[in-house]
Order: C-alpha cells, then sequence, then structure tokens
C-alpha cells in the first residue's frame, strides 16, 4: 500500500497566523477569510501529485491472470504457484512438462528431490535437476517467492551446455590419443637407433627410417586437417560469395587427389557451367576427401566415379562412388563425427586421420547444402553432396 502523504504543518500554522494578523488590522472578515483561503489552497496544490502523474503510477496489487498474461510468451519456462499448488505454467513451460501440471502440487509436477526440497524454502533458492524431461537432460531451477502464497520457478535447459563440454572434453581425449600413437612410434624407433650405436645393417636402419618417416607424415597429416577443421568450424556461419564451376573443380580436385599412379581408376562425369557460390579451398578439399577415400577403402583396383551435375530443382548434385566392401547400416549414423572409424586397422594403416568426412560435413554446412551417405555389405558407398546453384543462393 502506498504510504500516506504528510501534511504541511507549518505552511498551515504560517497561513493561519497571516490571516489573523490581516483580520485584525483591516477589521474585514471576508477579506482575511478570502486570503486565508487561497493560501490553503494554494498549499495543497504545492504538496499533492498531479492526475496524470496518479494515472501513470503502477498499481502495487498482484494478480494471477495479470501475471499470467506477462510471462505467457516468455521462450524460459515459468510457473506461479500458490501455496505449492502450480497455478500457471506458460507456454514453454507447458511444452516441457506438459498441459495437465496446471493444478498440480509443484512436487508431483517436478518429481525429484532437489526440487521438492525447493518447496520447503522461505527464501530464494536455486536447484540441478537431472531427466526433468527426457532422459539426460540437464535443468537449473530457481524459485523466487513473492509473498506467503505465491512464488515464481524458472527452469533453465543446461542440456546443450553440457554437451558441448562432454564434446570438447571427448575431442580433447581423442585427439591427444590419435597424436601420442604417431609420436611414440616415432620416439621409439629413433630411440631404437640410437642404442645400436651404427651397428644396425643398412637394411634395418632402411626399415627403421622408413617407419619414422610414415609416422611423420601420419602426424602431419592429423595436425593439418585439425587445423583445417578448426578454421572451417570457425567460418562456418559465413556463407561463401566467390562464384566457382564446380564441374571443372571436382574435376581438377579429383585428378589430384588421385595422383599420376590411380588416374586410371577415376571415371569423371562433370558438366560445364555449373556455378556456385562457394569457398574455392574447402571445396576441392572436400572432394579430395571423398576421392581419397573411395580410392583407400574401396576394392583394390576398383573404380571410383566422380558425378558433377545440374538437377531439375536448380540445385547442384556432387556423387563419388566406389565399388568397395560397403559400409554396414550400423555405422553410417556415425560416419561424420571426428576420429569415428569403422575399422581403426585399417583406416591407421592406410594414413587416414579419421577426420575426412568430418571436414566434408562442415565444408557442407558452411556452404548451405546437404549431405547424404548411402552403403550396404558388398554393394559400394555413396555419398552425394547437395548445393544450391550461384543465382539460388542470392545472386
Amino acid at each position: 500500500m502506498e504510504p500516506r502523504r504528510s501534511l504541511p504543518w507549518p505552511g498551515i500554522a504560517l497561513a493561519v497566523l497571516g490571516g489573523l494578523a490581516i483580520l485584525l488590522l483591516a477589521q474585514q472578515v471576508w477579506l482575511a477569510l478570502s486570503i486565508l483561503l487561497l493560501w490553503l489552497g494554494s498549499l495543497w496544490l504545492a504538496t499533492s501529485e498531479p492526475p496524470a502523474v496518479q494515472a501513470r503510477r503502477p498499481s502495487s496489487g498482484f494478480t494471477r491472470d495479470t501475471m499470467g498474461e506477462l510471462i505467457e510468451h516468455s521462450a524460459t519456462p515459468l510457473l506461479l504457484t500458490e501455496k505449492d499448488r502450480i497455478a500457471i505454467a506458460n507456454q514453454s513451460a507447458r511444452e516441457v512438462l506438459g498441459a495437465h501440471v496446471v493444478g498440480q502440487d509443484v512436487r508431483v509436477a517436478l518429481r525429484h528431490p532437489e526440487a521438492i526440497a525447493l518447496a520447503d524454502r522461505a527464501e530464494p533458492a536455486t536447484a540441478t535437476v537431472r531427466g526433468l524431461a527426457r532422459l539426460r537432460d540437464i535443468w537449473t531451477i530457481s524459485r523466487q517467492p513473492l509473498d506467503n502464497d505465491y512464488a515464481v520457478l524458472e527452469l533453465i535447459n543446461r542440456t546443450a551446455e553440457a554437451d558441448i563440454s562432454r564434446a570438447h572434453t571427448d575431442f580433447v581425449a581423442n585427439a591427444s590419443h590419435e597424436l601420442r600413437t604417431p609420436l611414440a612410434s616415432i620416439i621409439g624407433y629413433v630411440e631404437t637407433l640410437g642404442e645400436m650405436d651404427g651397428d644396425a645393417d643398412s637394411a634395418t636402419r632402411s626399415r627403421f627410417l622408413g617407419t619414422i618417416l610414415r609416422e611423420a607424415k601420419r602426424l602431419q597429416g592429423l595436425v593439418d586437417d585439425l587445423m583445417s577443421l578448426s578454421r572451417i568450424e570457425a567460418e562456418k556461419h559465413e556463407a561463401p560469395s566467390e562464384r566457382i564451376d564446380l564441374g571443372t573443380l571436382a574435376e581438377r580436385a579429383a585428378r589430384d587427389a588421385a595422383g599420376a599412379e590411380r588416374q586410371g581408376r577415376l571415371e569423371i562425369e562433370a558438366e560445364e557451367n555449373v556455378v556456385v557460390l562457394g569457398d574455392a579451398q574447402q571445396l576441392e578439399q572436400l572432394v579430395r576427401n571423398l576421392v581419397e577415400n573411395g580410392l583407400k577403402y574401396g576394392a583394390e583396383g576398383g573404380r571410383v566415379r566422380v558425378e558433377v551435375s545440374r538437377r531439375q530443382s536448380r540445385g547442384v548434385r556432387l556423387v563419388v562412388s566406389d565399388e568397395g566392401e560397403g559400409i554396414g547400416a550400423e555405422h553410417l549414423p556415425h560416419l561424420t563425427r571426428r576420429f569415428y572409424r569403422t575399422d581403426p586397422g585399417r583406416s591407421r594403416a592406410s594414413g587416414g586421420t579419421g577426420l575426412g568426412l568430418a571436414i566434408v560435413k562442415h565444408i557442407v554446412e558452411r556452404h548451405r547444402g546437404r549431405l547424404n551417405i548411402a552403403s550396404a555389405r558388398g554393394k559400394g558407398t555413396t555419398v552425394t553432396v547437395r548445393l544450391p546453384l550461384a543465382a539460388e543462393a542470392g545472386q
């Protein structure tokens, strides 16, 4: 309730004394009374609040309807409880907990000891709850009492933050393992050569040095792929703007990936003047990664087909297919994860880093495209990348 405004008693006393003095001096009652009334009226106007200001003054009254209208469209799930029963749940809260929670006891609706303990707290409190809506989600619930009967509960979803943190931890662990393996091999062979102190024959030295060189190149490739992945992720929100003939670029990149010794295994069919908006370096890396995978993991001596074509929907389709053993259906959803390998031993033996398809996925996402990987045991693997034409991309 608004505090009552105090009266200006000193001013009133002065007005009364002044009126009496005029009355005694002038001996005219009506004049003295008129001056006294004017004086008192001016004091009242000076100390009172104008009606316009009173109209703008917010009411301190609290109503459930007002609160419901205020929080209904908030993106944050909010609950208003009245004597530990949920009186109002905004739209976001109903999507998380279900519309049936309105009218329920808050302990029944939340069903978690940490959240239930909040209802017994008289002061503001916060709790972390796992599995509120789904099995692995994480929520922070904050309770703010309004008075003896009412309180507001705010639900903040922390699942994405936890997933990102877990992904970073997994990435560092996997990267450390991948880097440690070639380093350990290099160090081991160098130490062995040092212990031989020149006693090793030339064949042994050549074999050891060959292993050291192979592991060093593998280490270099891993570092290069990590740097590429980092740069692509940093630029993923910047749409590329260079006009590129994808057919010409794909043919050049595919032949570079095959090298002179594997040119005979390539089949290339690329339409001309198929222009996309892109980053030439990244698109070349995309084609090279797909072609190298086809050549490495396809059938020995088998052919790898590269096709670039314009589709009726005005999009561009890049297809790279091989004649290999194929990939089991259980592996397909995980192929673009960092360091994921269907056959770790074979991948490392062929020099793979486990980052090739992860890089491809991020390049496709940056170019506003779509990636599809289809494979079956004994039928090879087909990777399809769909990109928008330059005109479709905003030119």
